[in-house]
């Protein structure tokens, strides 16, 4: 049997970080608890979770310069998924996490199935293969991705994507020159039938075509419907 996947729970409230670490340990998990950016840079580097909880509102360093932190480190650390828990409402607030990198995002006050669940989706989605294909290599214009190694470059240049923008790219690989819209998009990338809002996807399509750099105009938006990689071998 596979050893639970281990979870830190970066929280400054001690009642908060009880909860979850109780709810998430209730679920097969193996929970450790940080209280400060700190502590948590330090339970990271000792060994590395499965995934992180993240408040976004923590002593010393915000939550938002800890997930940026991660998400410039190398693939082993900055692939690391990340669930934003905060009591920040605003769809500001949402959309700047998810720019940064968090792959999903659980606003206080919260249901704990409801976490436990949006934990096992995130981790089902990092664990899963990434894409299916019977080739190893998908490419399209100057982009290709190693199915094998996982490798992803353009012109030849190595790419560090998360886990969810390799899988949003091999989607749009996959189906290049076809339109996909936001909804299609989430259930094929993100793996569920979509309880996280559409605009989820404009953010990650955004940080991928910044990743991705000039090649990230491939990526074309069909607007009113969705976006697609295009087939054309020329840039007009």
């Amino acid at each position: 049997m596979p050893d639970p996947a281990r979870i830190l729970v970066v929280e400054d409230e001690p009642d908060v970080a009880g909860l979850v670490a109780y709810s998430l340990a209730c679920a097969g998990y193996r929970v450790e608890t940080a209280g400060d950016g700190a502590v948590a840079a330090s339970a990271i580097s000792r060994e590395r979770p499965d995934l992180i909880v993240l408040d976004l509102m923590l002593p010393g360093r915000s939550g938002y310069e800890i997930l940026s932190e991660l998400r410039r480190a190398p693939r082993a650390d900055g692939g690391v998924p990340v669930i934003i828990l905060t009591a920040r409402r605003d769809e500001a607030d949402r959309v700047e996490g998810l720019e940064r990198g968090a792959d999903d995002y659980v606003t206080k006050p919260f249901s704990p199935r409801e976490l436990v669940l949006r934990v096992n989706a995130v981790l089902r989605r990092a664990k899963a293969a990434p894409i299916e294909t019977t080739g190893r290599v998908l490419a399209g214009g100057p982009v290709r991705i190693d199915v094998d190694s996982g490798v992803v470059t353009t012109n030849g240049r190595p790419v560090s994507l998360t886990p969810i923008e390799y899988r949003l790219l091999g989607v749009l690989l996959e189906r290049r020159g076809r339109v996909q819209d936001r909804r299609s998009l989430l259930e094929a990338a993100w793996g569920i039938h979509a309880e996280i809002e559409t605009r989820t996807v404009d953010v990650h399509i955004l940080r991928l075509r910044r990743k991705l750099g000039a090649a990230g105009r491939w990526i074309e938006t069909v607007r009113g419907h969705g976006y697609r990689f295009r087939r054309e071998e020329h840039d007009g």
